[in-house]
């Protein structure tokens, strides 16, 4: 019988993707690990194999499709001795997928999907009750009985972890007379509620151009982290003249050997330095814990015509500026031309912004969630600076740094950078 090729899954929080392009047409003849087609998802384009053998029997979803449900029949496979597709192949069926990420965008590997344990993986707290804002934790049986009971949770107290009323508390409680209703009082008058947004009025001549998958993403989780993340923000002005030095003395070694380290290059490391000498900073949060991550793996935003990108340095305190300088140049073009893995862009404890080649002083980043650090990056520029009285010409650049005060409080965002200073200043030290 003929077998369903569905849209598969290729990353845990996918739900749709764009069937960007297919490598195969009605008829053609393919084999198991051979790439059938381009989805797009969110973050990047991805081939998919083929798993079983077969003739294409008929193409379900076009080349181009936006918003294909993940599990959505997308083609059909006739197998050995079949003719034509049944009409009713193209139903979606409970059939096991029959496509796989091709190796070149596998899903993230054990390795790597523990070395940065996302906090949506993260046991979600219990449900909580609620009494005039107050929050009121209870197990869901025990919410229950207490509403069987018409039981008020806020009178009981919870035996379980963390005072969470369970099922015996409620069990053993007795209904407690409600007090009496106080005499109303005349509520005070309420400002008016803000206007809600202005239409868009497009007028001829203006043009439309559709969200991108990874637009609408980037769009949901910055408000999203604007919205529910407390930032604080630090600014600092470094001087850069030794790490300009230092570049320049690397670069007339490194250059023979095919690799170019930048100003961002040294701008990685010593933030890998700096969070692994401050690991409580390395930390993202949860709603039961904070998770401090081992591994000090920096995201690093990338500019693409899609949107923006922040693959990811894996242990760049333990790497040379060499390796950082090939991994970021290749992971850069990959990113442009939506090629990364998974792994190589889903992580990540520590976020770098740089705008500085833009001619851009100072700016403040958005931090990216689940993260609880965004360092933005200006541009390295002379100005004049007054050391032991008199006004010299320095080459100093600015970085601000967002934090999450939920994770990180003042003093230590602070320490952090005082750390990241001496990093900058004294670029022989990253060596040690």
């Amino acid at each position: 019988m003929s077998i369903n090729i569905l849209m598969p899954a290729l990353s845990p929080t996918m739900t749709e993707g764009k069937l960007a392009k297919w490598h195969v047409k009605e008829g053609d003849t393919i084999k198991s690990g051979q790439v059938i087609c381009e989805i797009e998802t969110d973050k990047a384009t991805m081939e998919v194999e083929a798993v079983d053998e077969g003739k294409v029997g008929r193409i379900v979803v076009a080349e181009g499709a936006e918003g294909v449900k993940v599990n959505a029949v997308i083609a059909v496979l006739l197998e050995e001795g079949e003719k034509e597709v049944p009409k009713d192949a193209a139903a979606p069926a409970a059939a096991p997928p029959t496509a796989k990420p091709a190796p070149s965008a596998a899903a993230a590997t054990p390795a790597a999907t523990a070395a940065k344990p996302a906090p949506a993986a993260t046991p979600a707290p219990q449900p909580a009750a609620t009494s005039g804002g107050t929050r009121i934790f209870a197990s869901p049986l025990a919410k229950r009985i207490a509403a069987e009971k018409g039981l008020d949770l806020s009178r009981i107290k919870g035996s379980g972890p963390n005072g969470r009323i369970v099922k015996a508390d409620v069990e053993s409680a007795k209904p407690v007379p409600a007090p009496a209703a106080t005499p109303a009082t005349t509520p005070a008058a309420r400002p008016a509620p803000a206007a809600g947004a202005q239409p868009v009025f497009v007028a001829p001549g203006d043009s439309r151009v559709p969200h991108t998958s990874i637009r609408k993403v980037i769009a949901r989780r910055m408000l999203e982290s604007k919205q529910t993340v407390p930032h604080f923000y630090l600014t600092v002005d470094l001087e850069i003249d030794a790490l300009l030095a230092a570049r320049q003395a690397i670069n007339a070694v490194a250059e023979k050997k095919g690799t170019k380290v930048s100003v961002n290059d040294m701008v990685i490391k010593a933030s890998a330095k700096a969070l692994r000498d401050h690991p409580e900073c390395n930390a993202s949060w949860t709603e039961d814990e904070m998770i401090q991550y081992g591994a000090v793996d920096i995201s690093v935003a990338v500019a693409t015509d899609r949107g923006l990108i922040t693959p990811i340095v894996r242990n760049a305190d333990m790497k040379g500026l060499g390796q950082i300088a090939t991994e970021m140049k290749d992971l850069a073009a990959r990113a442009k031309t939506g090629k990364l893995k998974l792994e190589e862009f889903q992580g990540g404890g520590f976020t770098i912004s740089n705008l500085g080649m833009f001619g851009i002083q100072t700016f403040s980043a958005i931090i990216n969630p689940p993260q609880a650090m965004i360092l933005a990056v200006g541009a390295g520029e002379e100005r004049a600076v007054v050391r032991k009285g008199q006004v010299v010409a320095r080459n100093m650049m600015s970085c601000t740094l967002a934090v999450d005060h939920r994770v990180v409080d003042g003093a230590m965002g602070a320490q952090f950078l005082q750390t990241l200073r001496a990093y900058i200043e004294q670029p022989a030290s990253m060596l040690v």
